[in-house]
């Protein structure tokens, strides 16, 4: 059958779009659409070749990718949030955190606890999930809470198993560290060299590079290892009594754990491992950046707790920083959301601390003084692990004769705007607000952000291209877009813009505290915005409350109501509000806890737990509108639990709160809980 000319054409089309953008990522480093709408590209092109396997000939972009790639990564939910850790510098800091530990868990400093110290391996957290002893999925940390699935990809790894023996749980999540050797990374740079493609910068990116391929094939032929150190969500609650049990219970299980790991004694044993794997670091098959030390009881880990993102009871002892000198080209300002001027400091590529650094953010007018930097300075970058590239200090020595101080605009330099300073005149600001299009795209970029309203695949680039075209000049312009609108955009096709009107579309429905967030009120983050809709429960009373009221809020001092009233005073901010409710933006209403006897928290003194999948709202939504509400939401059910909420295909967690006579609720009760009913 014939190949009709509008399929020939469009494929012909995509093909060379998608070859202009290989080589914008992988020859020149410098793409320019994000890889989300490169994905909804190939998509299409490999729909079209479906349709018509004519068009599949050697030099299409598809064969070589390989055949049948996933079109995007899907996100996974981490049942129980993968955490960060807290780290540590000095010796000081590890007797600090021991004693620590001593005082939370109310047992004198003269007992000496058990540790487990591990290196810290530089690469990329995976969860991986067994059920009845098959591989069931594997995904990325992501943000803690959702992560990618790359199951296809980590069944690729030789060292992971696919099948466990009989005698694991039914149901077992074990977490590790992906990473690639020293010798395995230089192999893979040399057959990169050889066929001319591009090559990787450290073995982080390179593992990063490669667990991100859409067609496993690929990442079947490099070099990837783990190490498993840690258990998430287990069916069995007597699987181990401590975490070299653990370890130990895994390698049985035929998971790979690092050979280095050891248990040691006290704040002295701990001491003694880093010094001992410091030496040993330069002379390790992988990088490392630093030791993580685990209280070994897995008990008394339980009853540490947590504090924010991260356990009381682990630390991450971090190697000295590495610092290099290089010469600053120049220092230039960015527009961030809330207009705030940031001078950014454009260096001479180094390379340190596993990256090159061309850019370093110098923050505000105090750095600039604190650092008295100018352009043609020598200075010297510190970088350790994943910490952010920073300017230590500036050779004045080596100073140019001719050097300047800088100096901030007195202009925006985007819309021209007249530059004021705030906050004792260490921020300076454009005073343009949402007529500066690099604040309105800013403000664009985070209330469609992951955290924010999450709108799949409105990315950086999209928004830049919506705004330049005029189509969006502020969050309610969204969702007045049409399809007929985005086809018109770089890089869109018929699909790809239905599909992303549809993702606008799916935002409408939210939860206050998110909607609060994505508002973008100064001073507000993702806790203070779930504390506010607590307390107000709605909107309407929130935009009414006085400096009173919301200073009467739990963590709202003077500061933040004052940003509270000044955005919502805003004739434009209201109009803006005003337009998103008649677009249908829409949210759950919750229970004002300010109306609520003696301010007394009406969930103060629950336990809950959280298990399946909700419809309105992610376990972590929910999750936060519980903690607002007073209660404590725990990752496993004992004796002491107050309620669990059972979502769809609820696991172990519903089964033994049934044994345990736990009461239980589905999805309408946590709802009518949370609207106060």
């Amino acid at each position: 059958m014939a190949i009709p000319a509008t399929a020939r054409n469009r494929h012909k089309e995509l093909a060379q779009q998608i070859r202009l953008h290989n080589r914008r990522y992988y020859t020149q480093d410098s793409p320019t659409i994000t890889d989300f709408e490169y994905d909804q590209l190939m998509a299409e092109l490999l729909e079209l070749e479906q349709q018509h396997p004519g068009l599949c000939d050697a030099d299409s972009p598809s064969q070589r990718v390989g055949s049948e790639p996933l079109a995007e990564f899907t996100q996974i939910e981490h049942e129980k949030p993968m955490l960060s850790l807290s780290n540590g510098f000095s010796e000081e800091d590890i007797a600090d955190f021991d004693k620590r530990l001593h005082k939370q868990l109310d047992i004198d400093e003269s007992e000496v606890f058990d540790y487990v110290a591990e290196p810290k391996l530089d690469g990329l957290a995976v969860s991986i999930m067994y059920v009845e002893g098959e591989l069931r999925y594997a995904a990325t940390r992501g943000d803690g809470r959702v992560g990618e699935d790359i199951t296809h990809n980590v069944k690729t790894i030789d060292s992971v198993p696919l099948v466990l023996p009989s005698a694991a749980p039914a149901k077992l999540e074990v977490r590790g560290e992906i990473f690639m050797s020293h010798a395995g990374f230089a192999r893979l740079n040399e057959q990169q060299r050889e066929k001319g493609g591009k090559e990787f910068v450290n073995p982080r990116n390179a593992a990063a590079g490669s667990l991100r391929q859409l067609d496993s094939r690929i990442t079947a032929t490099r070099p990837l290892q783990v190490f498993i150190y840690s258990v998430g969500v287990i069916s069995e609650p007597a699987f181990a009594a401590t975490q070299s049990e653990m370890l130990q219970r895994l390698t049985e299980l035929g998971f790979p754990v690092c050979p280095l790991v050891e248990q040691v004694r006290g704040v002295e044993g701990l001491l003694h491992y880093y010094a001992s794997l410091g030496q040993q670091r330069a002379t390790l098959e992988y990088e490392i950046d630093g030791i993580v030390y685990k209280l070994n009881r897995l008990d008394w880990q339980q009853q540490a707790g947590f504090i924010a993102r991260a356990p009381r009871w682990a630390l991450a002892h971090k190697f000295p920083a590495q610092e290099k000198s290089t010469q600053v080209r120049a220092i230039d300002v960015q527009v961030g959301r809330t207009g705030a001027i940031t001078p950014v400091a454009r260096l001479e590529p180094l390379f340190v601390g596993g990256v090159t650094v061309t850019n370093v953010t110098l923050h505000n007018r105090s750095e600039i003084e604190r650092l008295d930097i100018r352009v043609g300075d020598t200075v010297i970058v510190r970088r350790a692990g994943d910490v952010i590239p920073q300017i230590v200090s500036v050779n004045l020595e080596q100073r140019p004769a001719n050097s300047k101080p800088f100096e901030f605009p007195e202009q925006c330099p985007v819309c021209g705007s007249v530059v004021v300073a705030s906050g004792e005149g260490i921020i300076a600001r454009c005073s343009g607000g949402l007529s500066c299009s690099a604040q309105r795209k800013q403000a664009i970029i985070h209330y469609v952000s992951r955290t924010a309203l999450d709108i799949d695949g409105l990315g950086e680039r999209i928004v830049e291209q919506l705004v330049e075209a005029g189509l969006v000049k502020d969050v309610a312009d969204l969702y007045q877009l049409t399809a007929e609108q985005v086809l018109e955009l770089e890089g869109f096709a018929e699909i790809s813009a239905n599909n992303l009107i549809s993702a606008i579309a799916d935002s409408k429905q939210t939860s206050l505290p998110r909607l609060l967030y994505a508002l973008g009120i100064p001073q507000v983050g993702e806790t203070t915005a779930a504390t506010l809709a607590a307390h107000f429960g709605n909107l309407a009373a929130l935009q009414n409350a006085d400096q009173a009221a919301l200073e009467a809020v739990p963590d709202v001092g003077p500061i933040v109501a004052e940003g509270v009233l000044q955005f919502f005073a805003d004739q434009n901010n209201q109009r803006v509000i005003k337009r998103l409710m008649a677009a249908g933006v829409s949210y759950h209403e919750m229970t004002p806890i300010a109306a609520t006897q003696q301010g007394e928290l009406p969930l103060a003194g629950k336990t809950m737990v959280l298990t399946g999948t909700l419809s309105s709202m992610s376990r972590s939504e929910a999750k936060q509108q519980l903690q607002a509400l007073g209660a404590k939401v725990t990752g496993s059910v004992s004796s002491k639990t107050s309620v669990v909420v059972v979502g769809a295909e609820a696991g172990s967690k519903a089964q033994k709160a049934e044994q345990l006579g736990v009461e239980m609720w589905d999805e309408d009760q946590l709802l009518a809980c949370l609207a106060g009913d």
